[in-house]
């Protein structure tokens, strides 16, 4: 059988969205050390550097751009700088996202549905067209899009303006995966259950909450964001090339009732 990974990542190029921590920073870090050039980018400058200067510490290449993935000028910049620094783009990693804001249904305004899908749906939408010319010239590309476990339950309660950003995400995921599959292209998304990063205290995860969601985890813990890494280091690599159009779902086995 035909050895996998080997030397497969070394020299290739990686953008990573909302890379300055969580599941981004983690990807940079292991992206770097199979080799790979990672383009950094995220909102918080300081959070962002400090992940790329990680990522030399970690063996790979670097460079840091600014990008708030609400405003598609900075997106377009972002695979600009890219392309001109490392010659193409062989892999997407759109992780940048957020639930803002925890409330019920009924609270949800029109400014926070807005914002939410910007920041989860059209930000990923926008980062797709950007790097696809890029991909489809080079007949070869993956695209890694994080979802949530939040599509099977529709966040009642206290994020259904994620959840359904999120569900549209993964629509996403699946259109594009279809139409491009012919041309080289996978995409994919991952889709977790409660992870522990950065993401819950900013999106105003109370300990309560946080209490209920380990309870419907057979685990009795929360994922790591290393454990997230490493499944997109799969999706990425050789080891997988008739995967696409898919979602994973990661959960400690929870989040199903």
């Amino acid at each position: 059988m035909e050895r996998r990974f080997g030397d497969y990542f070394v020299g290739k190029t990686i953008i990573i969205t909302g890379a300055g921590s969580g599941i981004g920073r983690c990807t940079a870090i292991l992206m770097a050390k199979q080799g790979a050039n990672v383009v950094v980018s995220d909102y918080n400058d300081e959070l962002g550097r400090q992940t790329a200067e990680q990522v030399v510490a970690n063996g790979g290449k670097s460079h840091y751009v600014h990008c708030d993935v609400t405003k598609r000028e900075d997106i377009k910049n972002l695979v600009k700088e890219a392309v001109e620094k490392f010659g193409g783009v062989q892999f997407l990693l759109n992780s940048a996202g957020s639930a803002l804001k925890r409330c019920k249904f009924l609270e949800i305004d029109d400014k926070l549905l807005d914002y939410t899908f910007d920041l989860n749906f059209k930000g990923t939408f926008h980062a797709i067209q950007e790097v696809l010319p890029h991909m489809l010239a080079n007949k070869k590309g993956v695209i890694v899009n994080i979802a949530s476990m939040s599509v099977k339950r529709g966040g009642p309660g206290t994020s259904v303006h994620y959840a359904a950003a999120k569900g549209a995400v993964h629509t996403l995921t699946l259109g594009v995966a279809r139409e491009f599959a012919s041309q080289g292209i996978r995409c994919l998304s991952v889709s977790p259950g409660p992870i522990d990063t950065a993401f819950q205290a900013a999106s105003g995860t109370s300990q309560e909450l946080a209490q209920k969601w380990l309870a419907d985890i057979p685990m009795g813990r929360m994922g790591r964001p290393e454990e997230i890494a490493e499944l997109i280091l799969f999706m990425c690599s050789n080891a997988c090339e008739f995967m696409t159009a898919d979602t994973v779902y990661v959960s400690g086995g929870g989040g199903y009732r």
